[in-house]
């Protein structure tokens, strides 16, 4: 029998008061890797992607929705409702035997620490089915998987960015705590899905418990891979470049409501379409019609779980919560990478799609990936449940954080947050539910949303954001009326400016975050783990990548 639902937070939603409670929702947590704040069509887009669209027209946008920056923090923010570092990754997770992101520190130890819950963890406490496809990243080595952290089965790649058709053996390609090898129809968002699907219809025919998905695409990280059939839809539609892309993206944002009146797009941050060298246009072309192709690729399977929960009967009482771990990326510089790398097919490796599209999808905001400038931190954010949700095509432009996301799932699943589970202490929640904000109304949030990701650093309390990059200056905006950062008003504001970094610099002592860049803590050797490939076998990769 369904455990009932909070009555609280029924009400919260529904207004329903004096009703009987509904059952518990099924929870569905899906995060695209590397994609834009513009990139998807209810958000600004020009890619073709009808079923978040329709998720969205029946659903809630929030749109100052905020991760991380970057892939490891936001995942162990996300899974923990805390801040990166106190998880443990303030940088990236160590990959290598070595372990050379294991710096010695509680904030930079390279893996998901124990003093920290995941929301699987606590939901399964909870009664709840814990499922999970995709990109793992917050932990390499054997005991850190996440059917290690409270997910009952699993499937997907441990390690970061890899070959989206065939990825490499170290990358760590897994079903449960199993390496295994690609089939020959393997594609990540497709083979993520396939597997989520059947552990949804699995959960749902096996028992009567509520359950809790979270599907992590690998895409649209790089390489530039999709399928061929998807390319071919957007094969020349980029043909005119970036400027165009981003003008369009600006004007529909403004009609959608996702941008407020008197928004500004913030100045090209890279030379013009026409500047370029015209022999690359054609393939700087092509590599964003690949990326295209990688967000549609999604949005399908996207609507192919939907259907699914719809096959079961189980759509209407399924929370589905929809962002991304960080803005588009600019890795790679203008062009992308080098020009002889293979785009699109199933071999080509480490190639992006370039600085100047990383521009157009993230719309209208300045920085990429890595920086914590709106550009950098800014994710479309879509929430879908029929039974909870009544507002239907919402626009909500509260401030919220991946920090919020694990409160929220608790506050559904009536899940207790334990502080001595065997005897261990756990650190507290930092975020709050984002119940409130999905109807609209303001969050009660004790403490400003803090950030901090390589040095670039920020802060963000009501109207007032600071920033600042790397060993540069604060910058204060005033995002109710310069969502764009395009005008600092840290000169004719020093008292604010003072104020606000002195909350900045007692968040970042309390949470550990250390000077940048961070250097091993001296004397400190961290120990070696066991780790699922021999050294035949890691020889063979690397003869591999040299091919």
């Amino acid at each position: 029998m369904r455990v009932l639902i909070l009555p609280l937070a029924l009400a919260v939603l529904s207004g329903a008061s004096g009703q009987e409670p509904a059952a518990r929702p099924n929870l569905v947590v899906i995060m695209a890797d590397d994609m834009g704040f513009s990139d998807i069509g209810c958000f600004g887009g020009e890619i073709s992607t009808p079923h978040l669209d329709r998720l969205a027209a029946n659903g809630v946008r929030l749109t100052q929705f905020y991760n991380t920056g970057r892939c490891c923090p936001t995942r162990a923010a996300l899974l923990t409702g805390r801040y990166a570092h106190q998880a443990g990754v303030g940088w990236m997770t160590s990959e290598g035997r070595q372990r050379g992101q294991d710096l010695g520190y509680p904030g930079y130890s390279g893996e998901l620490n124990r003093s920290s819950l995941t929301f699987a963890e606590v939901l399964a406490g909870a009664g709840y089915r814990t499922l999970m496809a995709g990109k793992w990243h917050v932990g390499t080595f054997a005991g850190m998987w996440p059917m290690d952290r409270g997910f009952e089965r699993y499937f997907g790649i441990i390690r970061g960015g890899s070959n989206h058709f065939k990825p490499l053996p170290d990358k760590l390609l897994m079903e449960g705590r199993r390496p295994i090898t690609p089939p020959e129809d393997f594609y990540t968002s497709d083979s993520f899905s396939d597997r989520a699907i059947s552990y949804v219809r699995e959960s749902n025919q096996r028992s009567d418990d509520p359950f809790v998905l979270y599907l992590a695409f690998t895409a649209p990280h790089w390489p530039m891979h999709a399928p061929p059939e998807d390319i071919e839809r957007y094969r020349g539609r980029y043909d005119t470049g970036w400027e165009p892309v981003r003008r369009g993206r600006f004007e529909r944002m403004q009609k959608l409501g996702i941008l407020p009146p008197g928004s500004r797009l913030s100045p090209l941050d890279v030379k013009p379409w026409d500047e370029t060298d015209p022999e690359r246009r054609e393939a700087l072309a092509l590599r964003m019609a690949i990326y295209a192709a990688m967000v549609d690729r999604i949005d399908q399977n996207v609507g192919r779980l939907v259907a699914t929960l719809d096959d079961e009967g189980i759509r209407d009482n399924t929370l589905i919560l929809f962002f991304a771990d960080n803005g588009g990326c600019a890795e790679g510089g203008l062009m992308g990478g080098s020009p002889d790398e293979m785009v699109g097919g199933r071999e080509g490796y480490f190639l992006t799609y370039g600085k100047g599209w990383a521009n157009a999808s993230n719309t209208p905001f300045r920085m990429y990936k890595h920086w914590v400038h709106e550009g950098g931190i800014s994710s479309p954010f879509i929430a879908h449940w029929p039974a909870g949700i009544e507002t239907k095509g919402a626009i909500h432009h509260e401030p919220c954080h991946l920090i919020d996301i694990a409160p929220t799932l608790y506050e559904l699943a009536g899940a207790h947050y334990p502080s001595h589970p065997g005897g261990h202490e756990i650190g507290g929640l930092e975020g709050v539910s984002l119940l409130p904000a999905l109807r609209g109304e303001t969050l009660v949030r004790p403490a400003p949303i803090f950030f901090e990701h390589e040095g670039n650093r920020a802060m963000r309390t009501g109207q007032w954001k600071l920033v600042s990059r790397h060993g540069k200056p604060w910058e204060l905006y005033d995002l109710s009326k310069d969502r764009s950062e395009t005008s600092d008003l840290a000169a004719k504001l020093p008292e604010r400016v003072a104020s606000l970094s002195s909350s900045y610099e007692s968040w970042a002592e309390r949470c550990g975050v250390r000077p940048w860049p961070v250097k091993r803590r001296k004397g400190f050797q961290p120990p070696l783990y066991p780790y699922p490939l021999t050294a035949p076998q890691l020889e063979k990769v690397d003869a591999t990548r040299k091919q």
